[in-house]
């Protein structure tokens, strides 16, 4: 039988487990309506489906462990692991920033330099932000442990 002190234990690890499956089912449902359409582009792009469904794999994955420890170190940690997840992944899939497509007959090669660019910005500016919220949590519960 459970007891009323297990139950307030356990009610706030129940209410993040189930806010941790929405956010992943979500994000899995965004990809899975989006799939077909980013099917198409691996007709044109060799490995492309294969190589988002890595990114997508492991990005909700790192969703799914913020969430779970959130309210702890481990939080800002894989908040930093997502930034840092997006510019690797991002330098390894696109190694040069130039995408050679084939279409009827006809080579293009398309720069996409400065979209690259820009993105790893965007995830340096969120390992910044993860940076700094690591630092604001370990400042408060120094405030915490002195008063």
């Amino acid at each position: 039988m459970v007891n009323e002190a297990d139950l307030e234990r356990i009610a706030p690890l129940l209410r993040r487990a189930l806010k941790t499956t929405v956010i992943g089912a979500i994000f899995y449902a965004a990809y899975f309506f989006l799939s077909p359409l980013l099917a198409q582009l691996s007709a044109y792009i060799p490995g492309f489906q294969q190589t988002i469904e890595t990114f997508v794999t492991v990005y909700i994955i790192l969703i799914i462990g913020a969430e779970l420890t959130s309210g702890s170190i481990l939080h800002h940690l894989f908040n930093a692991a997502q930034a840092l997840f997006v510019i690797g992944f991002l330098m390894v899939s696109l190694k040069t920033g130039v995408l050679n497509l084939t279409f009827q007959g006809l080579s293009f090669a398309v720069d996409i330099h400065l979209l690259v660019i820009i993105a790893m910005l965007l995830s340096l500016l969120g390992l910044a932000r993860s940076v700094l919220q690591t630092i604001d949590y370990m400042n408060e519960k120094v405030e915490l442990s002195l008063r």
